[in-house]
């Protein structure tokens, strides 16, 4: 008899409370609960809007109200108004917040590696935390401007280049590939966006300049632990609106038949399949949209 879904989830609630000490009254031995203790984490060495914090770490106002002016008389955070927009506040780090937050630092990752350490299988726990972190943090997900060369976009294409050769017959190089110039995913050319879930990138797409009269859709990938929420969808429709800010008006593909969730994907928005109109080795199913 399968176990009940609703238990295995509370079991999973239990365990996560206890691990992270969320109960404790001193966090991680700093002397100051939990939600004190991640609201500076939010804050940050840069500072942050109040707006921001309470968005990002979705709190009643009354109690961020409350924690922030713990930390105030703690003499770990300053609250002002904010020079750039002097309707909201910004919080800020004091020399003794900076110091609290690096100890907060050291002590989580030394708790983080050590649960990595006992267990057996540590890139399936990893695995799991991805598809459950992914899961609960969906409506917090980012698509903001990244250059290709930036550490988040590489991570992406490097992900996205091994899926396609262990998914592809023939294997893939992206050197046999057709020449992709970073320059054309660059402003005022294009663009290149990265999904950020939590500040670690989980998915992304490149919108490439040509001067052929289009336009093309480039490296569209998701990470697994965060398929079928919607963020290939959404990195589409974020693309095609950069093309139309820089006055593009067709917008052209290519993928492989390997890949029939791509292709399914891009018929459900609209796109048209077409001839072949490049001499990449590796795609052969070609399409085009008017945006």
């Amino acid at each position: 008899m399968p176990l009940n879904p609703v238990s295995r989830i509370r079991r999973f609630n239990r365990a996560v409370t206890t691990e992270t000490g969320a109960l404790d009254q001193s966090f991680l031995g700093r002397g100051r609960p939990l939600g004190a203790a991640r609201v500076l984490n939010a804050i940050g060495p840069a500072g942050r809007a109040v707006s921001d914090i309470r968005a990002f770490l979705d709190l009643d106002t009354g109690l961020l109200s409350r924690l922030l002016r713990s930390l105030e008389d703690e003499g770990l955070i300053d609250v002002a108004e904010d020079r750039k927009d002097k309707r909201r506040r910004f919080a800020v780090l004091t020399p003794e917040g900076h110091r609290e937050y690096e100890a907060y630092e050291a002590l989580s990752n030394n708790r983080a590696q050590a649960l990595l350490d006992r267990h057996p299988h540590p890139e399936q726990l990893l695995a799991a935390m991805d598809l459950i972190a992914s899961a609960l943090g969906r409506d917090r997900i980012e698509i903001v401007e990244r250059d290709p060369h930036s550490a988040p976009a590489i991570h992406c294409l490097e992900s996205y280049y091994a899926e396609l050769a262990a998914r592809f017959a023939m294997g893939f190089d992206p050197a046999k590939a057709a020449r992709l110039d970073s320059d054309d995913m660059r402003p005022p050319r294009g663009v290149f966006l990265v999904a950020l879930s939590d500040g670690l990138p989980s998915g992304c797409v490149g919108l490439k300049g040509t001067d052929k009269g289009y336009a093309e859709i480039k490296r569209l990938w998701v990470a697994p632990s965060a398929r079928g929420l919607g963020l290939a969808k959404r990195l589409m429709s974020e693309a095609e609106t950069h093309a139309r800010k820089m006055g593009v008006t067709t917008l052209r593909l290519d993928t492989n038949s390997a890949l029939p969730e791509a292709a399914g994907l891009y018929q459900r928005l609209g796109w048209s399949e077409i001839d072949r109109f490049n001499d990449d080795p590796y795609p052969d199913l070609f399409f085009e949209k008017r945006v």
